[in-house]
């Protein structure tokens, strides 16, 4: 406990996390925006159609739409790039220590090194957490409000409304575990915030655009493969339903708690075994 005290110490000390907290907050607002935008467009298409009103099948999506996703969706919002976040706060976590040459003070007052890690890993999971409560925060009343101006419940009774958001928080945790990993896979501050944060962005799109070509030319099948992704693995582990042509939520939270684990026991061998002085 003492530890991980010192590691809260070592995060609130520094400008990074009201920065990171004021960021998610405004991407926060930027996909809750989308995110409703997009429902409101979806629910009422007779008022985006042209002259001659609403297909037939755009009414029949109307009249079949599934408010528990859409709930789920809402109160998920933000997630992306709340995710990104989560990693790049574990990032900072150890990079920090190497830019600022600190660790090896670290080391010498605690040196089981183990236990150190354990500490920054636990640090980074209560940071996802946190994110997870501020997206959620801001979510959960503005999702509520939408649902009701359009005549609906929250929903927030609902069986797969509260495991899409207990599952979120779960994504949030992982990703913040992640995020240390792959700070000390690469000690410099700058080029793993600079890496994780393309890898992460246009990474992610660039494979969606992959299997797009792929399902294209081979079949619609082969678009479940992409939850290999840990970005794709987090929105179908959250996701309200089963998401089109992609496979059962519990595979997405297999795969990112897979990426978790390993990216966590590297860290912790690699920070065990390395010279750092």
């Amino acid at each position: 406990m003492n530890l991980i005290r010192s590691e809260f110490l070592k995060l609130r000390t520094t400008s990074a996390w009201w920065l990171f907290t004021i960021g998610v907050a405004v991407l926060w607002a930027l996909a809750f925006a989308a995110n409703t935008f997009g429902t409101y467009v979806t629910l009422h298409p007779e008022k985006f159609a042209g002259p001659e009103g609403p297909q037939g099948d755009q009414v029949e999506a109307v009249a079949n739409v599934d408010f528990t996703s859409i709930a789920s969706n809402l109160y998920t919002s933000g997630q992306f790039f709340g995710l990104l976040f989560a990693m790049l706060l574990g990032i900072l976590l150890i990079t920090s220590e190497f830019q600022h040459q600190t660790l090896t003070t670290t080391f010498l007052t605690t040196p089981r090194r183990s236990s150190v890690v354990a500490a920054k890993l636990a640090v980074s999971a209560v940071g996802g957490v946190f994110f997870w409560f501020i997206t959620t925060l801001l979510s959960v009343p503005g999702g509520a409000i939408f649902l009701s101006s359009e005549g609906q419940s929250a929903h927030l009774g609902d069986t797969e409304v509260l495991k899409a958001v207990g599952l979120n928080l779960l994504a949030f945790c992982l990703w913040g575990i992640f995020g240390l990993g792959f700070g000390v896979l690469i000690r410099s501050q700058i080029g793993a915030t600079v890496t994780a944060a393309v890898l992460y962005v246009i990474g992610t799109f660039a494979v969606s655009i992959i299997f797009e070509l792929l399902a294209a030319w081979q079949g619609d099948w082969i678009r479940k493969f992409d939850v290999i992704v840990p970005s794709i693995a987090s929105a179908v582990m959250v996701s309200g339903t089963q998401l089109p042509d992609h496979p059962p939520q519990w595979v997405g939270a297999a795969i990112l708690i897979g990426y978790a684990v390993v990216a966590g026991t590297i860290g912790t061998l690699i920070l065990r075994r390395r010279d750092i002085s």
